[in-house]
């Protein structure tokens, strides 16, 4: 008996190796060869959607044909995805809709109440919080913890969608897309992490600048074998000039605007209550321990600012956030929590430390984010978001893994120069205090990368182009 089962299992291997043979064989012609850059993912504080519940009003026992499997791989790409469903629930006949995170639990999709939508997959918090790629420790850690594992059982899932007349979206970069490809079914690709604004802007004199220019493009030869598939229906990246350098390449990629700016409130009505004071968000991301680090560094820089009037610091906590840590380390930090005051825009606290108000909220950061002058953000899309509402930020890189200097100064030229990077306390209190003095500086630095960022909307355009190329 023992020896039938092996003998099953090297006949599975062997015919799946055989098929990727076979693939390989017939794109071959159409592969290049390169090096892979030094990449970076931006990442989101990925609550930007929690107060949202959304039921389905789609028939399961309608005649589509069409069965749907989203799959991403990281906190902002999650967010994209959630959006995408939403709207392919709401207006599309589809058979069923299901997702696959590959980093994370998938929580996010947690709002979805609808019969013909499921997370599919082996599900899993990484200890390195979906940065192996970033440090050797990063990488053992996930390891030690089963991600190989898992990734491979979640590979071979995707790999039996084909016979179910599956159709896949991939949203994020490397794995999703390789995902889509080999599962022979055919797909669309939102490339969301990758961007040529940041080789193609600033003084270009790191190796990484050099590995880009040579092949024209962040995309790598390999990701970009795998955009040329027959298979492959639509491309969408997040901003024109990725798009236009993928064409240059016989690529067919389009872009609509970034669906990131789809995310958050442009407007909130109760900034009138805090309209006098100065104000400042806080963006520490949504990583712990990495998320305390920050919030810490912050915190010891704003001791010393000088500015005019009181200051409002707005402290949005992602949804994963131990609520009772963070209200240690305010005070730690000298905050006092103020029972008997309440500026009514949706805190759940407020502390004061002598000229100081720090508003604390769970899940807040779509709604708080337009009312700041400035951010101090150590994170990825969210702080991408900020700059698309016209709000200048400072960074000061720490210890990792996630917010390193290298990915701040990456972030800084995707964005156009709209986030400071600062080395040090003094350089941070200083820019800071600029930046909250002078309205008219605040606008001409955040110029460019509001540009960059794009209106709100693109979300509607790239499900209808999905849906033409992909599902129709």
């Amino acid at each position: 008996m023992k020896y039938e089962n092996r003998y099953e299992k090297l006949q599975f291997f062997e015919s799946f190796i055989a098929d990727i043979i076979t693939d390989l064989k017939k794109a071959a012609p159409r592969f290049e060869l390169g090096i892979k850059d030094l990449q970076s993912s931006a990442l989101p504080l990925g609550h930007a959607a929690d107060r949202d519940m959304i039921e389905s009003h789609n028939d399961p026992t309608s005649n589509a044909s069409h069965s749907l499997l989203i799959i991403c791989n990281g906190h902002g790409e999650d967010v994209i995805a959630l959006e995408i469903i939403k709207r392919f629930l709401k207006k599309i006949k589809i058979k069923k809709v299901e997702v696959m995170p590959l980093v994370g639990n998938g929580k996010i999709f947690d709002c979805i109440k609808s019969k013909n939508f499921s997370k599919i997959g082996y599900l899993k918090e990484l200890p390195s919080g979906g940065f192996s790629n970033q440090s050797l420790k990063g990488f053992l850690l996930d390891f030690f913890a089963g991600f190989l594992v898992d990734t491979f059982k979640n590979f071979l899932i995707v790999r039996g969608k084909s016979k179910d007349n599956y159709k896949i979206i991939a949203v994020g970069d490397l794995l999703p897309l390789f995902f889509a490809w080999i599962s022979k079914c055919e797909f669309s690709f939102v490339g969301m992490p990758k961007s040529d604004h940041t080789w193609s802007n600033g003084p270009g004199w790191a190796l990484s600048d050099f590995y880009h220019k040579f092949k024209g493009s962040e995309w790598d030869p390999w990701e970009i074998f795998l955009m040329r598939s027959p298979r492959c229906k639509s491309l969408i990246m997040r901003d024109e000039i990725t798009a236009n350098n993928l064409n240059k390449k016989k690529i067919s990629a389009k872009y609509f605007g970034n669906p990131m700016m789809d995310f958050v409130d442009t407007k909130n009505e109760n900034i009138s209550n805090i309209i006098m004071f100065n104000r400042l968000i806080l963006i520490i991301g949504s990583r712990f321990p990495e998320a305390l680090n920050n919030l810490d560094i912050f915190l010891k820089c704003l001791e010393d600012v000088k500015i005019s009037n009181d200051l409002i610091i707005l402290l949005p906590l992602s949804i994963n956030a131990n609520v009772f840590t963070i209200k240690r380390h305010l005070s730690n930090n000298g905050y006092l929590e103020e029972n008997n005051v309440n500026f009514l825009v949706g805190e759940d606290s407020v502390w004061k430390n002598k000229d100081k108000y720090i508003l604390l909220g769970k899940s807040t950061f779509n709604q708080w984010a337009n009312m700041a002058c400035v951010g101090l953000s150590n994170a990825g899309t969210a702080t991408e978001q900020i700059t698309g509402l016209g709000i200048p930020s400072i960074s000061i890189p720490g210890a990792g893994p996630q917010f390193t200097k290298s990915f701040a100064k990456r972030q800084s030229r995707l964005l156009g120069g709209s986030v400071l990077v600062c080395d040090n306390k003094k350089t941070l209190i200083d820019n800071l205090e600029v930046l909250l003095n002078k309205k008219d500086y605040r606008l001409k630095q955040v110029k460019i990368g509001m540009k960059r960022m794009g209106k709100r909307g693109a979300s509607k355009k790239i499900v209808d182009h999905i849906n033409l190329n992909l599902l129709t």
